[in-house]
């Protein structure tokens, strides 16, 4: 059974900002464009009738959608950085998705996630790189940051088992709805005159 997660999208045109930091850091393994997203609830691996079970949870959830924008980069492992990372600016809308998704996997029997939830969106892996090439490389980029974007949905995703990084599968999508106004009507249509 592929190990499964629930994640966000990042879209074409943050990706395309990210992807300018692919680079100039010795002993990093880039993460593909394509696979880049960011986790809110590692599952791992289960069997088919919880996955079904997963699946019908998630369905059920009713919240509206939001907007995200990246705002930093960074490392995980302060002494012996292993990951580069970009940021997500705190959004109270996906802390309380992630929240309510977690809450929906310890009711079907899984363990509470033992990570506090970082958002984050992984760029690349370190096996062999120096701590002074990774702060070298981050103190020239420290002003990254992109356009904030619509969330409208969230996503189930797989991975093969492998060293991390990919490729990742869609295995199911969950719509958010439209968020409303105060005066009801959505942000996308035109007010009345």
């Amino acid at each position: 059974m592929p190990r499964l997660f629930t994640a966000l999208e990042i879209p074409r045109s943050a990706a395309l900002s990210l992807s300018l930091l692919r680079g100039g850091l010795p002993g990093a393994r880039w993460i593909d464009v394509e696979n880049y997203h960011i986790t809110l609830r590692f599952i791992g691996d289960v069997d088919g009738r919880t996955a079904d079970e997963i699946v019908d949870r998630l369905d059920r959830i009713d919240r509206p959608e939001f907007e995200l924008s990246l705002n930093s980069i960074g490392s995980f492992g302060s002494k012996k950085p292993h990951s580069l990372w970009a940021g997500v600016q705190p959004s109270a809308e996906m802390t309380a998705l992630q929240g309510e998704i977690e809450r929906i996997c310890q009711r079907i029997g899984l363990p509470p996630d033992p990570r506090k939830f970082t958002p984050h969106v992984t760029l690349a892996r370190l096996k062999s790189a120096r701590l002074d090439d990774v702060i070298h490389y981050l103190s020239g980029r420290g002003n990254f940051h992109t356009a904030p974007f619509l969330v409208s949905r969230f996503v189930l995703m797989s991975s093969k088992e492998s060293v991390g990084g990919g490729p990742y599968l869609t295995e199911e999508v969950f719509p958010l709805y439209e968020a409303q106004t105060e005066f009801g009507w959505s942000d996308s249509l035109q007010h009345p005159a």
